[in-house]
């Protein structure tokens, strides 16, 4: 399947999402953000990715925490 990927204003000098290893489950996607955010333990925050994507009826696009991160 192929995801069309739209770059945004915003996001034009970033990395596209991309596996990072052959054995990788998932894409890494970058925030498209000038400055580092820290969240609180449970906390939540809107974080621009610089991309817009339009996936087809019956597919999901999950965010999860770095696999090194991850609890």
């Amino acid at each position: 399947m192929t995801v069309p990927v739209q770059r945004l204003p915003h996001g034009t000098d970033l990395a596209l999402p991309a596996y990072a290893t052959a054995d990788a489950a998932g894409l890494d996607l970058l925030a498209a953000l000038d400055q580092s955010m820290t969240l609180k333990p449970m906390g939540r925050a809107l974080v621009p990715t610089g991309i817009a994507i339009a996936l087809p009826q019956g597919y999901e696009a999950q965010v999860r925490p770095r696999s090194g991160l991850a609890a």
